[in-house]
């Protein structure tokens, strides 16, 4: 069985997604990254899983 799934993460202020790996137990994955759109830092959450790896 897989330990690991893909993920889809969007920004909570302009919608930009990243594709994220993210290991199958732990909590949904929220971070801070640059975003493109607004070319600032913005949190990042997670949307929904892709699939396993």
């Amino acid at each position: 069985m897989s330990m690991h799934v893909l993920v889809v993460a969007e920004s909570i202020i302009s919608g930009h997604r990243l594709v994220r790996v993210r290991e199958r137990l732990a909590d949904k994955l929220e971070f801070i990254y640059f975003d493109p759109y607004i070319q600032q830092k913005t949190l990042y959450k997670e949307k929904k899983k892709l699939h396993s790896l």
